[in-house]
C-alpha cells in the first residue's frame, strides 16, 4: 500500500492507495506555508505505518538529481530536499513529483488516455501547467522541468495584437503562464477593455457575444492556442488530456482545440484535446503510480 499525497497551497489531502488504484481519503488539512518543520510533521503524522512507501504530488518542481523544490506558493519547502527530509525522518522511501505530471501520469493509466503511448497533459489553472507522458511512464527531463510549455514567450501571431508584458513567477516575462491561465486571462481583459471581470465572468460574457469579451477570449486562443500546437508539432502526441479551472469549460476547450489542430503541420481529424477533471484523485493517483513504478525498480 502506497501513502499519497496531494499538496497545493492551500490543502494537504493524504489516502491510502492500493495495487488496484482504490484511493481511501485518510487525512485533509491546510498545510503550514512558511513553517517547514511543521510542514513535514503533519506529512509524517498523515502516513500510516504500514504504508510501503510514500508518493507525494505537489505544486512545484522538484530537482531530479539535487531533490531542491521549486515551490512559490509554499514558501517553507522552497529551497530545499523536502524528499531527502522525509526519508530520514520515515526510513522509507518518499517519493515526490508535480502536480502536472500525477495528472498526466494518472489520465495515462487510469484516465482517458488509456492506450494512448505519447501523451502530453495541460493544465489550465490559475497558470499554466503541463506534463509528457510516454508508454505510461513520466518524462521528467535532467532538470525535472519537461512538459512546463507555461514558461516560454507568448504570441499573438492570428490577432496580431501586441500582448502586454506581464512578471512570471519564474523569474522571466512574458511566459505563456502569464497569459494562459485564469488570473492571466483577467489581465488581458483589463489590459484591452479596462473592465475587472474574473475568468468566469469573462467566458460567460463570450458566450452571450459581448464584444469586449469576445476580442479577449479571441487573443487568448491565439496565444495558447499557439503555444500549444508548438508542443504538439515537437512532441507529436495522440491525445491532450487538460485539467484546470478552465478546463470545465467544455465550449472553450472545444474553440481552443479548434486552434490548435488549425495550427498543427499535422492533419487532426478529430479532437486532440479532451477536458477532464483534476483535483486531489487525480493527483493522489498519479502520486501513487509514480511512488509504485520507483519503489518496485528500488527493490528489483
Amino acid at each position: 500500500m502506497i501513502c499519497s499525497f496531494d499538496i497545493g497551497g492551500s490543502k494537504i489531502v493524504a489516502a491510502e492507495v492500493d495495487a488496484s488504484l482504490n484511493v481511501t481519503e485518510i487525512h485533509r488539512a491546510a498545510p503550514p506555508v512558511s513553517d517547514f518543520e511543521g510542514f513535514c510533521e503533519l506529512i509524517v503524522e498523515a502516513t500510516p505505518q504500514s504504508a510501503d512507501a510514500i508518493g507525494i504530488s505537489i505544486a512545484g518542481v522538484a530537482n531530479p538529481v539535487t531533490g531542491i523544490i521549486t515551490c512559490s506558493n509554499i514558501p517553507a519547502i522552497h529551497g530545499r530536499s523536502l524528499q531527502q527530509h522525509l526519508t530520514n525522518r520515515f526510513k522509507k522511501a518518499v517519493y515526490i513529483m508535480n502536480d502536472a505530471n500525477a495528472f498526466g501520469l494518472a489520465e495515462s493509466v487510469d484516465g482517458c488516455a488509456i492506450g494512448h503511448d505519447t501523451v502530453f497533459a495541460a493544465i489550465l489553472g490559475t497558470g499554466v501547467g503541463g506534463a509528457l507522458v510516454h508508454n505510461q511512464r513520466v518524462v521528467e527531463g535532467v532538470y525535472g522541468t519537461a512538459g512546463e510549455w507555461g514558461h516560454g514567450p507568448a504570441a499573438a501571431i492570428r490577432t496580431g495584437v501586441a500582448l502586454p508584458v506581464f512578471e512570471c513567477g519564474c523569474g522571466q516575462a512574458g511566459c505563456v503562464d502569464t497569459h494562459g491561465g485564469a488570473r492571466g486571462l483577467e489581465r488581458l481583459h483589463n489590459h484591452f477593455s479596462g473592465e475587472n471581470l474574473t475568468s468566469h465572468q469573462i467566458v460567460s460574457a463570450w458566450k452571450t457575444g459581448d464584444l469586449a469579451a469576445s476580442g479577449t477570449i479571441d487573443v487568448y486562443i491565439d496565444v495558447v492556442g499557439g503555444a500549444l500546437a508548438n508542443v504538439v508539432n515537437i512532441i507529436g502526441p495522440s491525445i491532450v488530456p487538460v485539467g484546470g479551472g478552465m478546463a470545465r469549460d467544455t465550449q472553450l476547450i472545444q474553440a481552443l482545440d479548434n486552434e490548435v489542430r488549425k495550427r498543427c503541420l499535422a492533419h487532426i481529424p478529430s479532437p486532440l484535446l479532451h477536458p477532464t477533471t483534476d483535483g486531489p484523485e487525480k493527483g493522489l493517483i498519479g502520486a501513487a503510480l509514480y511512488a509504485m513504478e520507483k519503489n518496485n525498480a528500488a527493490n528489483a
